[in-house]
């Protein structure tokens, strides 16, 4: 996202929303797991929150608590 030259506020602040994935990968078998945490009543995720998943395969629950840092991710998608 970018500003026209001379427009951007110098107390802007980039938002980036925090949301989790729909599924991830199973770190016992390498299946798909898949999101069983339904969204906050508002909508708004926020970091801190814990999400549950649930591997198709081996039925395995994942318990994982959203980043407080979007630099917190491994997957590079916000360097």
């Amino acid at each position: 996202m970018s500003a026209a030259a001379g427009t951007a506020s110098p107390y802007s602040v980039l938002w980036i929303a925090l949301e989790p994935e729909p599924t991830i990968v199973c770190v016992d078998c390498g299946g798909r797991c898949h999101l069983l945490t339904h969204p906050p009543e508002d909508g708004v995720w926020e970091p801190g929150d814990i999400v549950a998943y649930r591997c198709e395969d081996c039925l395995d629950r994942w318990d994982l608590v959203l980043p407080d840092d979007v630099d917190d991710r491994d997957d590079g998608r916000y360097d």
